[in-house]
């Protein structure tokens, strides 16, 4: 049987924990790795799996978000179902409410369920940072004949209070949620970890719609899968957790783990970003046989100029997207975005410089996230005197600053008449 297959990501959140850098834009358009958004993680997932009809529920700050969808996924196929359409709230709930949680954005939608009548519907997030080939998690699915499957991840017990920890017993059946729980229950074979759920779900057709439409019912509901609809159907519904770790990437090496990453705080953002510079990062950018998907940029290569004596321009250890021109100063361990410019003894370490920045001559950043469009003036410093950064910068809890960028102007041609 030819499986019918709807996906939704959940792209509407605020990403309130990783302000500055959603002051002016949604969390899944944030950039990552130089050249790509977050969201082009779980969109390549999508498409890389062989799901090609997909809706983006969007919401906050979403201009930013639709700029990128369109001038990187649109999906211009021959045929009807192949499509990346991006959908704001419907106001479709009865008190015409923007989505008011991950159930109610379906909810909101459920006309495109039963419209497409899709055997499964596959619902996944916009927030995280790593590879699945979704399509093993649909066969997993498949195979247990689950209502719900729930993709989980291994972490150490000690963590268990930042995640949503799922209980299984040895068949990998769900019999419990617990959130955030310092005594929540450990893997049925290992003691010392937890499952913690991904906040990705696969469920059967006929189950999603029949629990959705009477979950809008409740006035008591935060209409959200992980407090509401999914802890309800344990013992009504024949739910599984889908070990993530087994997951296979096609050109990966055999035994590769999966690297998975919740880039909800500026920490955990810049510690994903500062996971791309080892020699062999466990994030794997250069597979050919899943490619990591975004707007195709016009760019001209990036660029080193300048080979005299303190005057070479050079970058060690770091990611330098399109564009991008190292004029006589040094970057080290670093991920520069495009059309970045390091003029004459400049020194960027340790840094992630977004889009279209300006690091003057002699300037020195360390430690630091560069907003799009700042300009550093010659002499500058940045992460070397966080008290002083901190008087015109957000400094993190661990010295990271966060330099406030600004949106680039729109030209637009006049014409004579």
């Amino acid at each position: 049987m030819q499986l019918r297959v709807l996906g939704f990501v959940l792209a509407g959140g605020k990403g309130t924990r990783l302000f500055p850098l959603t002051k002016e834009r949604a969390k899944p358009a944030v950039p990552f790795g130089g050249r790509y958004r977050i969201v082009d993680f779980v969109l390549s997932n999508f498409i890389n799996s062989g799901i090609y009809s997909i809706y983006v529920l969007i919401q906050f700050k979403s201009q930013s978000l639709l700029q990128h969808l369109r001038e990187g996924w649109e999906v211009s196929g021959l045929l009807k179902n192949n499509f990346i359409i991006p959908v704001p709230a419907q106001m479709r709930s009865a008190q015409e409410d923007w989505y008011r949680g991950t159930a109610d954005a379906i909810h909101q939608n459920i006309n495109l369920i039963e419209q497409a009548d899709p055997h499964v519907v596959v619902i996944f997030g916009a927030d995280h940072i790593y590879r699945m080939n979704i399509r093993q998690m649909i066969e997993y699915h498949v195979e247990k004949r689950a209502g719900v499957t729930v993709a989980a991840i291994p972490v150490k017990k000690e963590y268990a209070t930042e995640f949503g920890v799922i209980e299984t017993t040895a068949d990998g059946s769900i019999v419990g949620f617990h959130e955030k729980k310092a005594d929540a229950p450990t893997m049925p074979d290992d003691p010392t970890r937890v499952y913690a759920s991904m906040g990705n779900y696969i469920f059967s057709t006929d189950l999603l719609l029949r629990e959705l439409y009477a979950d809008g019912k409740r006035e008591d509901s935060s209409h959200d899968f992980g407090k509401d609809i999914l802890p309800g159907l344990i013992g009504r519904a024949d739910m599984y957790a889908y070990d993530f770790q087994t997951n296979i990437i096609p050109g990966d090496p055999i035994g590769s783990p999966q690297y998975w990453r919740d880039v909800g705080t500026l920490d955990a953002y810049y510690e994903a970003s500062m996971d791309l510079r080892s020699v062999s990062p466990e994030l794997n950018l250069y597979n050919r046989q899943w490619p990591l998907r975004t707007a195709g940029y016009f760019d001209a290569p990036a660029k080193f100029v300048f080979d005299e004596e303190g005057r070479r321009g050079m970058a060690i250890d770091s990611i330098i997207a399109g564009s991008s021109i190292v004029s006589g100063g040094t970057v080290r361990g670093s991920v520069l975005g495009r059309s970045v410019r390091i003029h004459t003894g400049a020194v960027v370490e340790d840094s992630v410089i977004f889009d279209n920045c300006d690091i003057g001559r002699y300037a020195k950043v360390r430690r630091a996230i560069l907003d799009k469009n700042v300009k550093l003036p010659s002499g500058a410093e940045i992460g070397y005197d966080l008290e002083e950064d901190r008087k015109k910068y957000h400094v993190t809890e661990s010295g990271i600053v966060v330099v406030e960028g600004h949106q680039s102007t729109v030209d637009i041609a006049m014409l004579q008449v």
